[in-house]
């Protein structure tokens, strides 16, 4: 009995990376067609496509393993403050030809509204 060993398996056809390389800065070019590239070298064009999608998975995983800087902190200039600063309170008051302009610190705008209201009796 005559045993034949058969591989149903297809021969993978390997590329020099060189190849590889160079077809991939084709692709890259503006305006360059990934079909027409595949097509001067004699390749499949969906096996340029397998090898566009392979570099970028690669290149994604380099970024996702770089190791960022660490945070620091920067000290950045302000105006200065005016916190608990108040803007004066400013009262233009008019009767007839007479205008009366009264200007009272906003630090004392309570004792200014009850006097506006004895005022206004």
């Amino acid at each position: 009995m005559d045993t034949m060993e058969h591989s149903t398996r297809k021969k993978v056809r390997q590329h020099p990376p060189a190849l590889r390389q160079q077809v991939l800065t084709e692709c890259e070019q503006p305006g360059a067609s990934v079909a027409r590239v595949a097509q001067s070298h004699g390749l499949n064009a969906n096996m340029v496509h397998a090898w566009r999608r392979q570099e970028r998975v690669a290149a994604a995983s380099q970024d996702a393993n770089a190791v960022a800087p660490a945070p620091q902190f920067i000290a950045l200039p302000l105006p200065p403050s005016t916190a608990g600063v108040l803007p004066d309170i400013r009262i233009e008051l008019r009767r007839g030809a007479t205008t009366v302009s009264i200007i009272w610190p906003g630090q004392a705008a309570s004792e200014c509204g009850a006097w506006l209201r004895e005022w206004l009796r």
